[in-house]
């Protein structure tokens, strides 16, 4: 009942337009990224696969093939749709990602410490309020189901740069493990466009479903075992989409929702640690490698408490198990997030 009313979301030209963009994205994306390990591997910019017996050398940086395949589908959509809302939104929004992806470029190549980098991807969001005084590319009016709308208009200029940092941090500290950043992301982005549909959020839909053009054609490189990683870049990147659309499409309460483990790996990780810190000067970490190459939840009262550690507390599993974990609880997490957008629409906000 609810898709039917909302069928006039995009004419049928439109979702052509739309299905191009997917296309296009999802091809840029897979044709890119073979070169782009190659030049990784002869510059020797490579990571460690710490979750392997043997260690082997990892190409980084794989995320810059998602920022150039989203950045493709974006501008193509930008063309082709002559809404000027739709447009206005959009450029709005890959600005804003694209510096949220430059942040994760320098992290890769010359590490930033721990609270610059929450810091620098919170100016992020300067395109989205630059934007805002001349055309109101986001409303700061976030729907809440059974509530309705709330008027939260000085608040919401604070919520737009943390919303952003957040949502690309969140998303940078489940990425430790192969595939784990593309897996949980296509489910994200996937209840986001249901969501945009059900609360008539063209935007929504439209970003949703061209990132997931580029995470589909992304995640048989990252999955395990990993020909390439996504680097901050990649993980910052795919963050700071989703905090965008969230701002851009009215979607503030899904997305949240959405990315609930995400949000529960990096409170525990902070409440244990006790301060901002970067994952690589951990010296107790929250998983251990067995001889037999399965992952084991840390026993030292030091390690710090993740969804890793916590999913491993019943006992020793593979990393691909671990993701499967990730993947299930994510998979709960989207399902509450139509669940939300429905109750929303219910209650008309």
């Amino acid at each position: 009942m609810v898709l039917r009313m909302q069928l006039m979301l995009l004419s049928p030209v439109e979702v052509a337009y739309l299905f191009l963009a997917f296309i296009v994205t999802f091809l840029i994306c897979k044709l890119s990224l073979p070169c782009l390990m190659e030049k990784m591997r002869i510059r020797g910019i490579v990571g460690v696969d710490a979750h392997k017996l043997d260690k082997p050398l990892i190409p980084e940086m794989g995320g810059l093939s998602l920022i150039l395949a989203f950045n493709g589908g974006i501008l193509l959509s930008i063309i082709l749709f002559e809404d000027t809302d739709i447009r206005l939104k959009l450029i709005a929004l890959l600005l804003s990602a694209n510096l949220a992806g430059f942040v994760g470029v320098i992290d890769d190549l010359k590490t930033l410490g721990p609270k610059a980098k929450p810091l620098l991807t919170a100016l992020s969001s300067i395109p989205l309020l630059a934007i805002y005084p001349l055309y109101p590319v986001f409303t700061p009016r976030p729907r809440l189901p059974i509530v309705g709308s709330v008027r939260l208009t000085y608040v919401y200029l604070f919520y737009v740069p943390t919303n952003m940092a957040v949502c690309s941090n969140t998303v940078n500290m489940l990425d430790v493990f192969n595939g784990a950043m593309p897996a949980t992301t296509i489910i994200v982005f996937s209840s986001i466009a249901i969501s945009s549909v059900i609360l008539c959020s063209p935007v929504g839909f439209i970003v949703s479903i061209v990132m997931l053009g580029a995470l589909a054609a992304y995640y048989p490189f990252n999955k395990y075992p990993a020909k390439v990683f996504s680097g901050d870049t990649g993980s910052l990147f795919v963050g700071s989409v989703i905090g965008g659309v969230a701002i851009i499409g009215g979607l503030e309460v899904v997305t949240v929702i959405a990315l609930l483990p995400f949000i529960m790996n990096s409170f525990y990780y902070l409440a244990s640690v006790k301060r901002l810190v970067e994952g690589r000067s951990v010296k107790d970490r929250p998983t251990r490698l067995l001889d037999n190459g399965m992952l084991e939840a840390s026993l030292s009262k030091e390690a710090p408490i993740t969804l890793a550690r916590m999913v491993l507390a019943r006992g020793a599993l593979r990393e691909p198990e671990v993701v499967y974990g990730f993947t299930i609880l994510t998979l709960y997490s989207g399902i509450l997030a139509v669940v939300t957008a429905l109750l929303t629409f219910m209650s008309g906000a």
